[in-house]
């Protein structure tokens, strides 16, 4: 009978540390579990605000490539129209490949109207240079391109600005 007793007290005791030991692990499990948890989360978070951040830079790159922007910001006293040619393309160009390292953070499709914009941009200063006597003035080619620039849906760089804002919009939700 002692010994059915001794046994007993035994088994209660090997129950009981394999009940600490199961709640010992499920803890530590948990913890695992929430560390992995805020770290994730904190990696949403950074991400987010990177990709905000690059919504950004674009967006000002968007509204510095508009062309009445671009030429009301370069300036025209004193320029040929080859000269201001020259300048706004070379600009748009620089603005572009300062803003390349951006794309990693958006999507493709928002990439590809941020290059369109650009080249677009371009072949407008480059057919409206065209059409220009040789000997124009710089003012003659600012004028033309603000010209253009007020027509309805001349200007890429609204719609580039109209898909970066909805971009932000996907992220903030």
């Amino acid at each position: 009978m002692i010994l059915a007793e001794i046994n007993l007290h035994y088994i209660e005791l090997a129950l009981l540390l394999i009940v600490i030991t199961l709640i010992t692990i499920i803890i530590s499990s948990f913890k695992k579990l929430r560390v992995e948890v805020f770290q994730k989360s904190r990696v949403n978070v950074e991400g987010a605000q990177l990709k905000l951040q690059a919504i950004e830079r674009l967006t000002l790159f968007a509204e510095r490539s508009g062309l009445k922007n671009l030429v009301e910001r370069i300036g025209v006293n004193g320029m040929t129209a080859a000269e201001l040619h020259h300048t706004l393309t070379q600009t748009l160009k620089a603005e572009y490949d300062y803003n390349q390292s951006q794309q990693i953070y958006i999507s493709p499709e928002v990439w590809n109207s941020i290059t369109r914009l650009k080249d677009q941009n371009i072949y407008i200063i480059n057919h409206i240079t065209a059409n220009l006597p040789p000997h124009a003035t710089g003012l003659d080619l600012g004028k033309l391109i603000i010209e253009y620039s007020s027509n309805p849906n001349a200007e890429l760089n609204v719609i580039v600005l109209d898909a970066l804002q909805y971009e932000a919009k996907k992220i903030l939700n």
